[in-house]
């Protein structure tokens, strides 16, 4: 197999901290090859400056033998490097068709020609086993299958070097089984794949070689059939790492939190919970389980005050929670952790400091007769 990706010496500052340090590696054709390493250890950065997202301060780049300088994102795709991103660049009120042709739109005369590009997307649809449907609206797909239309945006332009930015961090186990059938299609057809992961089994399941980066630097280039995960594992964190939790049964206390015969309807008026009871007690970890779609997000946005209930109580400490207002329920002791942190759960031009009071910020020490206490917010981040 030919080598089509060469990075060498790639040197990536930031204020105060070296991202990439002199890292060294190679893709080569047809082949799945990961980039491990905990968060932070700057696999991202390494592929961000692949993707002409960041200019690197050091280092060459060769794509099939050539020295490039890939100054921009549109320069990666010019040279068949496409990336399927952890969070994906959708718009959700625009249909498949749409999206996967944003910026490269064909057209007949004065008009788009989304009948051509719908019937191409269908064809590299079929071709590769993703199963999607170009006339869906991307708001009614499930995460999983907006994945797909990333991947069909990098397909469609004729990408043949594809970074996975921790594909499986959103998917359920039976969407990442079917991921590694796609990964697995595309690298049978020559296309060759990074893969950024931190996740072990994955690795195993999916890649043919492995690079491990720590804290910024190149700990290593292995051949994942001959390395178990535990020296993965070691080599990601530099120490042995133990796969074994020794802990003590719960001691399970009083119910904190109980639903009785909840009712709540989605988009439409649609029933999506449907008379659904449970209780969870003080020190527990309760699952709720389910295949995507099958009213688990209307039931939380329900739980967490996002959502009207149409049906039944929630109690929480004993008390009735439905007239309570979201601000309420927290003063009440509910948090609520979002799947998408970034639409939900954090505002991105805030800092740190700012994100963490987004719930307290009205309250003291944060905050008295309608002023902000900065140290006493920064105090807390600290301590946080």
């Amino acid at each position: 197999m030919g080598v089509v990706v060469q990075m060498e010496n790639i040197q990536k500052e930031f204020p105060g901290i070296v991202a990439c340090d002199n890292i060294s590696l190679e893709l080569r054709q047809g082949e799945i090859h990961a980039l491990l390493g905990e968060n932070g250890a700057g696999k991202s950065t390494l592929m961000s400056v692949l993707f002409g997202l960041y200019q690197p301060d050091g280092g060459s780049i060769r794509v099939r033998g050539n020295e490039v300088r890939i100054s921009d994102p549109n320069a990666a795709n010019r040279l068949g490097i496409g990336v399927v991103h952890q969070h994906f660049k959708l718009v959700s009120c625009f249909t498949v068709t749409e999206n996967i042709i944003l910026g490269l739109e064909p057209t007949r005369g004065m008009f788009v020609d989304t009948r051509f590009a719908a019937e191409r997307i269908k064809e590299l649809s079929d071709r590769y086993g993703l199963k999607v449907d170009p006339h869906a609206l991307i708001s009614d797909i499930s995460v999983g299958m907006q994945q797909r239309v990333e991947i069909l945006k990098m397909l469609y332009r004729n990408a043949d070097i594809l970074i996975f930015d921790e594909p499986t961090a959103v998917l359920t186990p039976q969407e990442v089984q079917e991921l590694t059938k796609i990964m697995s299609n595309l690298a049978a057809e020559g296309k060759s794949i990074f893969l950024i992961t931190h996740k072990l089994r994955e690795i195993k399941a999916m890649a043919q070689r492995c690079t491990v980066i720590r804290r910024g630097q190149l700990i290593g280039t292995v051949d994942v059939t001959e390395t178990s995960e535990e020296t993965l594992a070691a080599m990601m964190v530099g120490r042995a790492v133990s796969f074994g939790v020794n802990k003590a049964p719960a001691k399970l206390g009083d119910a904190v939190l109980e639903l009785d015969r909840i009712a709540v309807r989605g988009r439409g008026g649609v029933a999506r919970v449907k008379d659904i009871s449970f209780s969870v007690r003080r020190g527990e970890i309760l699952g709720l389980a389910g295949v995507d779609g099958n009213g688990q997000a209307e039931l939380v946005e329900a739980l967490v005050g996002l959502r009207r209930v149409d049906g039944g109580r929630i109690l929480i400490n004993g008390k009735d929670a439905v007239s309570l207002s979201v601000r309420e329920r927290i003063a009440a002791g509910l948090a609520f952790i979002p799947d998408d942190r970034h639409k939900y759960g954090l505002i991105l031009d805030f800092s740190l400091e700012e994100n963490m009071i987004l719930k307290s910020f009205h309250r003291q020490p944060f905050a008295k007769q309608g002023l902000l206490n900065f140290p006493a917010i920064k105090q807390h981040a600290q301590k946080v």
